[in-house]
């Protein structure tokens, strides 16, 4: 089916005020990503978001067209509601790469910048995303674990960390972005699921500000603990690691059963199919 529209997707989502469901979005690396994702929604009777960020982009060789092309064609072909964002953007040209490329939305990402910084800059991101019919989302907080960094562990309640309310307000009406990215107590990169999440300040944050809730580093996070987020108020729910992780096991055990596999399709068809799964899964939970 055609692509739709990442704004319609979460704010449908969002519209559920009982609390019984999110939208999932899932990162895509590889063609065998974007494929297991559109299998994983159909499975779940889902729909789903595929993002590209900014680090795949910088893995195919800084070309977006390329991997964007792909994955929409993907999505296009699907019987699911599916659709495209371009994820943890922090270089303006490929902001502005996006307009033409299939995407309905960016998250820019300039939250490792002060926060008069990172309002300037987003509230600039959304001015030219506006003009253009793109929904922009936004991270206030420090989520980390990304680009190689641990994740905060134990400094996840240090001052600046988690996102404060107050601030959030400000931010939204100061760049009138159309959804928020907030530091919670997950994590990016996590491979254990661990994560234990603030719920009291997801409910604080979603009833001080208006806009969409996003939780990224999902992957770490335990199906109970997504359930009680998306009850409190966050929509939209990240998930990158748990399927690279999927990946990678299935391709080990596939290699250590048989070694002298040299056909990649022997070990992707199986690394595909984990992911699929894992996809489903979270679909069921994230989706209610």
């Amino acid at each position: 089916m055609p692509l739709v529209r990442t704004g319609e997707l979460v704010s449908a989502a969002a519209e559920q005020r009982d609390g019984r469901g999110g939208v999932a979005a899932f990162n895509v690396i590889t063609l065998e990503h974007a494929e297991a994702i559109a299998a994983g929604a159909e499975r779940a009777g889902r729909p789903a978001i595929l993002q590209i960020s900014e680090n795949a982009v910088k893995f195919h060789g800084g070309q977006l067209a390329a991997v964007a092309a792909a994955t929409a064609a993907v999505a296009r072909a699907s019987a699911a509601p599916l659709s495209l964002h371009l994820d943890h953007v922090e270089s303006a040209e490929l902001l502005r790469a996006a307009d033409g490329e299939g995407f309905s939305s960016v998250m820019f990402d300039a939250s490792k910048l002060t926060y008069e910084a990172n309002v300037a800059a987003t509230a600039e991101a959304v001015a030219w995303g506006h003009a253009r019919g793109i929904w922009i989302e936004a991270e206030l907080g420090r989520v980390g674990g990304k680009d190689g960094e641990p994740p905060l562990g134990a400094h996840a309640h240090a001052p600046g960390v988690r996102t404060d309310p107050a601030e959030a307000v400000a931010y939204v009406s100061a760049t009138g972005v159309d959804a928020l990215a907030v530091a919670v107590g997950s994590s990016h990169a996590m491979t254990d699921r661990t994560a234990a999440l603030d719920h009291e300040l997801i409910g604080a944050l979603r009833r001080a500000v208006a806009v969409p809730l996003v939780l990224h580093g999902s992957s770490g996070v335990p199906d109970d603990e997504i359930r009680r987020a998306v009850a409190a108020g966050m929509v939209k729910i990240n998930v990158g690691t748990a399927l690279n992780t999927a990946f990678t096991a299935a391709v080990r055990a596939h290699l250590a059963a048989d070694p002298k596999t040299v056909d990649p399709r022997k070990y992707l068809a199986p690394a595909r199919e984990a992911m699929t799964g894992t996809v489903a899964a979270f679909l069921k939970v994230i989706g209610g």
